[in-house]
């Protein structure tokens, strides 16, 4: 009987190894379960995100995908502590097994599986916990657990064979999520200690390590007490594995848990409204027709355009990887290097801000005070109001989600006009408030907005890009995306035209009120200022007080058509632009962008320079895959462009950019344009140095909110002072290399002889 039950237990035995090994081997061809192909093992993370450079070398923010901010990280930037802490803890025989530990696996089933000790310890290497990771869906069940676990073991092996154990410790602290979007050891070195991983001390490499056992429960933001406890367990393995000495784990151990945590959101970071700009504008697609409504025919002839013009337009699916897929700016690790600079960008927010949020804001909250229709002009009725604000019902979130859930339009204006609590904006942080939905539109509508872009008229660099004046809550960007009217700023384009046509700064036009027909009917342009009526006067005085009625002139000689021509040859892509005698004066929509642009043309002996965002491109393993050169086209000719600089200098010199001289006190050669559109609409300054070129819009959300007095409304109240606190910014830092200098003109250079007055009358009557 003896001898049967041996030869039963041998066979039981027999059985189960073979059993095992067939299991095994299936497991390992992947007859049973999940393996991963060999592709997959040799690149097991395919997620990284991709790290937007600044060109002063500071990384400014990352794309990555469902908040994966994973950067790859090499064992070389790991702190040693890091790897220290890991193996002491995790798998102290790490570099003894081929993946598996069959002394901890043995452990754990006879201590754990058997004795029931919960704090026996697992026997899962690190190895292991990597394919776990990689690989395994969270089980349901216990016994969805047990059969997971023999496939991890096989991945494990494989993933041993595929990886030398420096490169399973780097995947390991690059895949694993340490909460608070912080995705991978870089981004978790960076959120809790706003550190690298190379620069981790002993303390705080053990509680990130800590947190690997489970992020939730032992959580050093909301639970400190319990993180650090579990902080100190791992510093009491390093001392057992030989990695610290007793005196340095009775130092580290009573030290406090210290945090400096901020945690990470694609919204953080410098520029947000130009990385944004940047995500969407190289991830797009080949425009066809068919994508677009047939209300947004404009978008869709611009977006064309840019697919053929501009390399960096769609880049993601006009480049393509090794497996001929198209590149994905979530998932690939790339590096984009920009031009914008850290410094100079941080120098525009703080202008636009400064001058916006503290200085024209509570100037327009206080003259709105005690309007009825607030924030919009007392020009419009309560219908007219009424009317603005249904549109902007049926373009709002809530209104479309209520849609969406099929309530009728009487439930959707009861909601609509029914208290609720909210939280809204200010400028001193959000308030928590009531207020019914549609008054919360209005109050957001109160608020002004504003676009500043700075370039390199020479290279076309963006130097700093501020489409708004808060990004979380105002994203729509007034740099790219916005398009206004530009009233006068467009008469220095004009000029440029009748430069090209012969004229001359020096010539002269009767400064009076004409009236022009145009397509058969009556046009009479105004004037805010009657300053010498009736007078012969300069060109060169007309363009500097920003005269309607010169430029109106001025049209009446040229050809509306070749304008524009001219314009599109400038950077203006409106396609909607119309050939008639009132475009002299602005009426047509551009973007802050397109501007500036235009006016390198006049910083840049005639040759306009088109925005430069990207250097170049690497992939995830360093290597350039794309490089971008400035894309520039002559619009008029250097003589031309020697013209304008006199008549764009006169504008700041002696016109309706004089309060950058007697105000700001600004040196050095200036040239630019003030514009102020109908009502105090729009306000616009743009003006350049031999270095840069910059351009700023303010106004309200909608055409219909603005300052109703000229004196707070205009160009030079509103724009030109961001402009001249940005430039006195860089001036200041010396490490960017900006001095006040003079244009590269001819030596003694000058067109006409202009008597002083023509140049300098009337600064106090000058409006825009």
């Amino acid at each position: 009987m003896r001898k049967i039950f041996v030869h039963f237990i041998w066979s039981l035995l027999a059985l189960s190894v073979v059993a095992s090994a067939v299991a095994f081997t299936a497991i390992w061809f992947g007859w049973i379960g999940y393996m991963p192909p060999v592709e997959d093992l040799q690149n097991p993370i395919n997620r990284f995100a991709t790290q937007v450079y600044s060109s002063d070398g500071k990384v400014i923010g990352t794309w990555n995908f469902n908040r994966e901010n994973r950067i790859c990280v090499p064992y070389s930037q790991l702190s040693p502590h890091l790897v220290h802490a890991l193996v002491a803890t995790e798998d102290e025989r790490f570099y003894d097994h081929s993946g598996i530990d069959f002394i901890a696996l043995g452990r754990a089933i006879i201590k754990r599986g058997i004795l029931g000790q919960e704090n026996a310890g697992g026997g899962s290497t690190i190895t292991q916990q990597l394919a776990k990771q990689l690989y395994s869906e969270t089980a349901s069940s216990t016994v969805e657990r047990l059969l997971q676990k023999p496939i991890e073991w096989v991945i494990a092996v494989k993933l041993e064979r595929n990886y030398t154990k420096e490169e399973i410790i780097s995947l390991y602290l690059n895949y694993f999520d340490f909460l608070h979007n912080a995705v991978g050891i870089k981004t978790a070195a960076n959120t809790y200690f706003n550190k690298e991983p190379k620069d981790l001390s002993v303390t705080e490499a053990a509680t990130l390590i800590g947190l690997c056992k489970n992020p939730s429960y032992f959580n050093p933001v909301r639970y400190p007490d319990r993180c650090r406890n579990r902080r100190n367990i791992v510093l009491s393995q390093m001392q057992k594995a030989g990695y610290l000495s007793t005196a340095e784990y009775n130092e580290y151990s009573d030290s406090p848990l210290t945090l400096d945590f901020h945690r990470t959101d694609h919204k953080d970071g410098t520029a947000p409204y130009f990385r944004e700009f940047l995500r969407v504008y190289m991830s797009a697609k080949r425009p066809e027709r068919s994508d677009y409504p047939s209300w947004n025919k404009r978008q869709y002839v611009l977006d064309s355009i840019a697919w053929v013009s501009d390399p960096l337009y769609g880049w993601c699916n006009k480049n393509f990887k090794k497996n001929g897929s198209p590149y994905n700016l979530n998932t690939d690790g790339l590096k984009v290097y920009t031009t914008i600079d850290s410094r100079m960008q941080r120098y525009a927010e703080e202008a636009v801000y400064g001058h916006v949020a503290r200085f024209l804001q509570p100037a327009f909250f206080k003259e709105n005070r005690s309007k009825p229709n607030a924030p919009f002009t007392d020009a419009l009725t309560e219908k007219q109001v009424n009317q603005i604000m249904e549109r902007a019902v049926l373009q709002s979130e809530r209104y479309r989600a209520m849609k969406a859930a099929g309530a009728s339009d009487k439930e959707i204006h009861t909601a609509f006009h029914t208290p609720t609590d909210m939280s809204v904006f200010t400028y001193h942080g959000d308030l928590d408030t009531v207020m019914t939905p549609i008054d919360s539109i209005r109050y957001v509508k109160s608020f002004l907005r504003a676009g500043f872009m700075s370039m390199d008229p020479k290279t076309g660099a963006v130097k700093a890009y501020v489409g708004g004046l808060d990004y979380n809550h105002f994203m729509y960007d007034m740099v790219m995306n916005g398009r206004r009217q530009i009233g006068s700023t467009i008469k220095p384009l004009l000029y440029s035209l009748a430069m090209e046509n012969g004229f001359s700064p020096c010539d002269k036009a009767p400064n009076v009120q004409r009236t022009y027909m145009v397509a058969g009917q009556p046009w009479t342009p105004r004037n805010v200022s009657h300053s010498r009526y009736g007078q012969m006067v300069t060109l060169k005085w007309g363009l500097a007080q920003s005269n309607n009625w010169i430029s109106a002139y001025l049209m009446s000689k040229l050809n509306p058509r070749q304008f524009v021509s001219i314009l599109h040859d400038f950077g203006i892509n409106n396609p909607d632009i119309y050939p008639s005698m009132s475009l002299c004066l602005g009426p047509c929509e551009v973007s802050v962008a397109e501007m500036v642009s235009a006016y390198t043309t006049f910083a840049n002996h005639g040759i306009r320079t088109a925005p430069l965002f990207v250097t170049r491109i690497e992939d995830n393993e360093g290597n350039v895959i794309s490089k971008f050169q400035p894309r520039m086209n002559e619009v008029i000719s250097e003589e031309s462009a020697n013209k304008m600089l006199v008549l764009l200098r006169g504008v700041v010199d002696g016109g309706t950019a004089g309060r950058l001289r007697y105000k700001f006190h600004m040196q050095g050669e200036i040239g630019g344009k003030t514009g102020t559109t109908n009502r105090n609409s729009d306000a616009w300054f743009v003006g350049f140095t031999p270095q840069l070129v910059s351009g700023c819009w303010v106004g309200g959300e909608d055409r219909d909110i603005h300052f109703d007095s000229m004196r707070m409304g205009q160009g030079a109240t509103m724009a030109l002072p961001i402009w001249a606190y940005y430039m006195k910014k860089i001036y200041a830092d010396r490490t960017l290399g900006y001095t006040p200098m003079v244009f590269d003109v001819p030596e003694g250079y000058d067109p006409c002889k202009t008597d002083e007055e023509d140049v300098a009358g009337g600064i106090d009557e000058v409006y825009e």
